[in-house]
């Protein structure tokens, strides 16, 4: 007879519980609960992620199946899957966001040298963008993005040490990247690599009244003259580095200070690119070279869609929130079936 402790158990071990109750009281979250605490929920949909569960019914299926086991596993009361599937649909969504920044506020540090990130640079650096996912229409009727489609935005913020995302919000496809910057609260002194979706010169200004540093990619029809030009070694790819101030009739109120505006060329890509950043310390290649490393945020979801296949949602109705973006999904209601190939 097995003596030893199940497998789960020992996952479950490793989470601070503690620090998930107090998640869970910060929002009362187990209010009027009976059969099913919050924690209990956690349990069941964390299993169904580890085990490759399709559906909530076949969480409950095999965990019914295994019955006499399920105190082991940590989950004291086994109960319906109707029961399971309104505390998704009701329960407070920001107990799961809560608690997830604190695990990855916990694994960062141990994942800070794996990446593919060389740069000799202290700050932090994360690179912003999204992801549209395509949904059915039919089924997921709430989420219009065109006349005939369904599809969510997730947008990312990426810790390019170690390539952990620290920012995950879902929105529905017609919100603007752009508008995602309001939900941001920005590091001071940490760099933010974004493409030309993100320009916005009042947002942009708020990056900088945080004390953090942008690099952005350039749009060509802005208005601006030219104050000063660094002088830049062309051999290296670099066409110019130029201070500047915007001119445009509202940009300039917008952003009333300086920018630094840079070009280069790449051989690799034959591509010229032009760079808009605050910084106006870093060597202007190694802003060239900061942006370059803005690509992993892109391979991050190519990873996402080539290994692991979203064989089902969990559910299909659109979460309740009141923040400023009505479709925002907390992690155990939008919890996706991710099977390996």
């Amino acid at each position: 007879m097995f003596q030893g402790q199940f497998v789960f158990s020992q996952f479950i071990s490793l989470i601070p519980k503690y620090e998930f109750d107090k998640c869970v009281s910060r929002y009362n979250g187990n209010y009027r609960t009976k059969d099913l605490k919050c924690w209990s929920q956690y349990l069941c949909m964390f299993f169904g992620q580890l085990t490759y569960r399709e559906s909530i019914s076949d969480i409950m299926n095999c965990l019914n199946a295994h019955g006499d086991k399920a105190y082991h596993l940590g989950i004291k009361n086994l109960v319906a899957v109707s029961t399971l599937t309104r505390a998704n649909e009701n329960r407070d969504w920001r107990i799961y966001r809560d608690f997830a920044h604190y695990l990855i506020f916990l694994v960062r540090p141990l994942y800070a040298g794996d990446g593919e990130f060389t740069l000799d640079l202290d700050n932090t650096v994360y690179a912003l963008d999204s992801s549209t996912i395509d949904l059915c229409l039919t089924t997921f009727y709430w989420a219009k993005f065109r006349k005939n489609k369904g599809a969510v935005k997730m947008h990312t913020l990426l810790d390019l040490r170690g390539n952990i995302p620290v920012f995950i919000q879902i929105t529905d496809g017609k919100v603007h990247d752009v508008n995602i910057l309001d939900s941001i609260i920005f590091e001071n002194g940490a760099f933010y690599i974004m493409d030309k979706a993100y320009i916005d010169f009042e947002r942009l200004f708020e990056i900088k009244r945080a004390l953090a540093f942008f690099v952005v990619r350039a749009k060509r029809n802005f208005k601006h003259k030219r104050v000063y030009s660094n002088k830049v070694d062309r051999s290296t790819g670099l066409k110019y580095d130029q201070i500047i101030k915007l001119t445009g009739k509202k940009t300039k109120v917008l952003y009333p200070d300086k920018l630094r505006k840079i070009k280069y060329y790449s051989k690799e890509k034959d591509k010229t690119y032009e760079f808009l950043t605050n910084n106006f310390t870093l060597d202007s290649l190694m802003i060239a070279d900061l942006y370059r490393q803005r690509w992993q945020i892109e391979l991050f979801f190519k990873w996402i869609k080539q290994h692991l296949k979203i064989k089902s949602f969990w559910g299909h109705s659109k979460m309740r929130s009141k923040r400023k973006y009505g479709s925002l999904f907390p992690y155990t209601f939008w919890s996706l079936t991710l099977k390996k190939h």
